[in-house]
């Protein structure tokens, strides 16, 4: 008899779960709630983006689960110097935080505020982040947890490559025939880009290379850190490509600082249609899918295009892998346990590859595929890519190198005089 129990209570339980499956929405196998679905609270995130479609994306997504959680984006103006008040004063939920905030006094107050992201009560799972991108403090807590990464590199026009029968260069030489070929064929601007006391577009060029000089020198990366004597010497090989670049015509100053700034300008720009190459960062290509249908002359004359490393070598270029920001979570907020479930449901290869993904840039994730408008990242060997975060460059000297590259590409120093004058340059 009590087997007979035992077997129809097997069978009511399966078809128990076969009933479950069959009804719970779609979504239920992805995320578990761990709290109350029918909690109220409001999140609050602040940054520094104008519009972040894609959060708000996985907003309508968390809400499936808690559909009374009222979640919302702000961007603060003056983030750099405002956030610190405003985390005890308006106490946002969660916050926008960078790697260059470590370590600087102004912003104590700042890690004070952030969660530990890594306390096993609160259930994230930062397995899932790629190990090279998450921040740890001496302590072994993670106060910020990348929601993207990125790199920098060059947007091509591949309409226009094909058109005169050229290859996409993946060489430093084949860069500059194909440059020498589209003046020849009319085109008095091969590459474009924001050209500023900044040298944005050339830092997309010489950035990847000066990582590459220092990548498995960690006596480098102290001494150019430090500013030690004779540290501009590492970067001497970053200057002479700058020069050489600059005077081999590639690059014409007018178009370039014509440019009213370094993203809707440069972006609607390219998408004239006659612009080669673009030297931009993924951030950049990240608002290229929105313009599309603002530009007339793409939407009258659409072409393919794609983003590829800058070859600053006869082997290729370098696929430098960095975070451009980061979410916090501030304790003294408000609904802290919410807050926290919300990290729980983004922090997840699913969430942040989605995230990634309507946002054109590349996954903070383990799950990292490189197709589509990356896919030649995707070619570069080990040898020549590496993590800025795991690098240990600080921000100091990479603001010196952006003044010593413009310099060298004004003309108003040589290369010899922007070696050694390093760590000399006025702001």
């Amino acid at each position: 008899m009590m087997k007979h129990v035992r077997t129809t209570l097997c069978l009511l339980a399966v078809l128990a779960l076969i009933m479950t499956a069959l009804t719970a929405p779609a979504f239920a196998a992805d995320f578990i709630p761990a709290l109350d679905t029918n909690a109220g609270a409001r999140i609050r995130v602040v940054g520094t983006y104008y519009n972040f479609e894609s959060l708000e994306a996985e907003f309508d997504a968390f809400n499936r689960y808690y559909p009374n959680v009222e979640l919302s984006y702000t961007r603060l103006d003056d983030y750099k110097n405002i956030i610190g008040t405003a985390l005890t004063g308006d106490k946002p939920n969660i916050f926008f935080s960078y790697p260059w905030m470590v370590g600087k006094e102004h912003y104590t107050a700042v890690f004070e505020s952030m969660e530990d992201l890594s306390d096993p009560a609160l259930g994230i799972d930062l397995g899932c982040i790629r190990s090279e991108l998450l921040y740890k403090d001496a302590e072994g807590r993670v106060p910020m947890a990348p929601v993207f990464s990125t790199t920098y590199g060059m947007l091509v026009n591949e309409a226009l490559f094909e058109k005169l029968g050229l290859e996409i260069p993946t060489s430093y030489s084949g860069l500059l025939s194909a440059c020498e070929a589209f003046r020849a064929a009319g085109c008095d601007t091969p590459v474009l880009g924001y050209y500023d006391t900044g040298s944005s577009m050339l830092y997309s060029l010489v950035y990847p290379y000066a990582c590459g000089l220092l990548k498995d020198r960690p006596e480098a990366v102290e001494a150019v850190n430090s500013f030690a004597p004779g540290a501009g010497e590492y970067f001497r090989p970053v200057l002479e490509l700058t020069k050489n670049f600059m005077d081999s015509g590639c690059v014409n100053k007018e178009v370039c600082t014509s440019l009213a700034d370094n993203y809707n300008a440069m972006i609607l720009r390219f998408f004239e249609g006659d612009i080669p190459m673009m030297f931009c960062n993924g951030d950049t290509v990240s608002g290229t899918g929105k313009r599309e249908a603002r530009s007339e002359a793409f939407q009258a004359n659409p072409f393919p295009y794609s983003f590829w490393p800058i070859p600053v070598t006869e082997e290729g270029g370098w696929f430098v892998t960095l975070v451009p920001m980061s979410f916090s979570v501030n304790v003294n907020c408000d609904d802290l346990d919410m807050t926290n479930e919300f990290m729980r449901f983004l922090l997840s290869t699913k969430e942040l590859n989605e995230l990634a993904r309507i946002k054109r840039l590349l996954t903070a994730s383990a799950d990292l595929s490189l197709d589509g408008m990356y896919a030649a990242f995707g070619e570069v060997d080990e040898a020549h890519s590496l993590y800025a975060e795991s690098l240990g460059l600080l921000d100091e000297p990479c603001r010196e190198l952006r003044r010593a590259v413009y310099a060298v590409a004004e003309g108003t120093m040589s290369v010899d005089e922007a070696v050694e004058s390093f760590g000399k340059l006025e702001g």
